[in-house]
């Protein structure tokens, strides 16, 4: 584990006070460790973990010469004894698992279906389509042109060789990927264990589900997104509920999150607010590498190391990302810089989120040195360009347009205002949120 000096170090290079999210996420990326505890599971349980070692084929995929279509299997030295009409005397059938082994003469064929190993001494085969069978069936005749010699076979070892790297280690596991290794007859893969995350909510007047509402309280939405946004992730979850505005209580939340989990996740209280004492406490038993971005929504966000003992370096250690209060502003930070720490830590290989050009229906008002990711519908024209329209007011504290939103409008650092009609960047939501 890296020490607290280094850590000091890393982040004194930056100003906390005004971080580029790209400072934010360089910082993030080199302080998220993966966990090293590996899990063999049988392959059905493999969906969505991240594999721990390379994938090695142990066979040739397929195992076998095949015809890739039905037509007739020959010797591909006919075409140039044929000339312009080739015509072969039909010897057999061979069918997927019921192969010819026969031996077949350069003026014979086989009929042959998908899948079916190629009979001995072939190496073309010519679609059924481009066949004409002779009154009687027992020759099959095509154009000389028609085929190539070797056309249509699918080689042994052609889709994966023996001993090739089938999966690599930090992959997430897909549906298709379970197929490629049931194919490879291989029912057990070892996989990094789940990573484990707690968080929890900050706030005096914020009421669970169930709970009435009380003059000037709301309700806690916040513990809801982050655990749907973790669920996607695949994380082991763990939800402490509201913490109250006290010292006590958060502390002792935290060091419970610090001994319980990898990851702390909290929302409310690391803004300047006389009740935010998270930040006060982290300097207690923790280490604070920033807490402020040039970013919006999601400027007041703190990241560092909390311990479960009394003092840092003492106990069992967490990363900690302390996100806003405000309902967007919690997605946000958590997609733009919490979720790749996540997929690192977890094991996995992050591939960055896909971003498009799309055109500006309307103008944009954008504050330079700071980066912006508005809430937008996008949409395809018939030319197949893509629109962009801001949801309407972009408050941190508006959750409904999150949901009539389909992507973020990502507007960078430097950029300034944007003009009705002016290339922006996109980020769809689409596998995201």
């Amino acid at each position: 584990m890296t020490t607290l000096n280094e850590f000091s170090r890393c982040v004194a290079q930056y100003d906390p006070h005004a971080l580029p999210v790209s400072a934010a996420q360089a910082i993030v990326r080199q302080w998220a460790a993966p966990v090293t505890s590996v899990e063999r599971v049988p392959l059905r349980d493999a969906l969505d973990r991240v594999l721990a070692a390379d994938i090695v084929s142990p066979i040739d995929v397929p195992s076998h010469d095949n015809s890739a279509m039905d037509g007739y299997a020959f010797n591909g030295a006919a075409l140039a004894a044929g000339g312009s009409s080739v015509e072969l005397t039909v010897i057999g059938k061979a069918l997927a698992g019921h192969p010819f082994t026969g031996r077949v003469e350069t003026t014979q064929c086989v009929r042959v279906m998908t899948g079916a190993c190629m009979p001995p001494d072939c190496d073309t085969v010519v679609p059924q389509e481009l066949v004409e069978r002779t009154a009687g069936g027992d020759s099959a005749r095509f154009a000389g042109n028609a085929v190539a010699a070797g056309a249509t076979r699918r080689r042994a070892g052609e889709d994966l060789a023996r001993g090739q790297a089938a999966l690599r280690a930090g992959r997430i596991m897909r549906a298709s990927d379970l197929g490629l290794l049931a194919s490879l007859g291989i029912g057990e893969v070892n996989v990094r264990r789940r990573l484990r995350v707690a968080f929890f909510s900050t706030g005096d007047e914020l009421r669970s589900l169930g709970e009435p509402l009380d003059p000037g309280s709301v309700y806690d939405s916040n513990r809801y997104t982050l655990f749907a946004m973790l669920r996607r992730l695949n994380i082991d979850t763990l939800d402490l509920g509201v913490v109250r505005d006290e010292p006590a209580a958060m502390e002792a939340a935290l060091r419970c999150a610090a001994a319980s989990a990898d990851v702390v996740l909290t929302s409310g209280g690391v803004s300047v607010g006389e009740a935010d004492f998270t930040r006060q406490l982290l300097h207690t038993f923790g280490d604070v590498a920033f807490w402020s971005l040039a970013m919006r929504p999601g400027r007041p966000l703190a990241f560092g190391r909390v311990w479960s003992g009394e003092r840092p370096g003492a106990g069992l250690p967490a990363l900690f990302f302390g996100l806003p209060g405000n309902p967007v502003a919690v997605m946000v930070t958590f997609y733009q810089i919490v979720r790749e720490a996540l997929l690192l830590m977890s094991g996995a290989t992050p591939q960055p989120l896909p971003r498009i050009d799309a055109i500006s229906r309307q103008a944009i008002r954008k504050r330079a040195r700071r980066t912006e990711f508005q809430r937008g519908v996008a949409e395809q024209d018939a030319h197949g360009i893509w629109h962009v329209t801001p949801t309407g007011s972009q408050s941190s504290g508006v959750l409904s347009s999150m949901s009539e939103a389909n992507c973020f409008i990502v507007l960078g650092h430097d950029e300034g205002d944007i003009a009705e009609g002016e290339r922006v960047v996109i980020m769809p939501f689409d596998g995201l949120i």
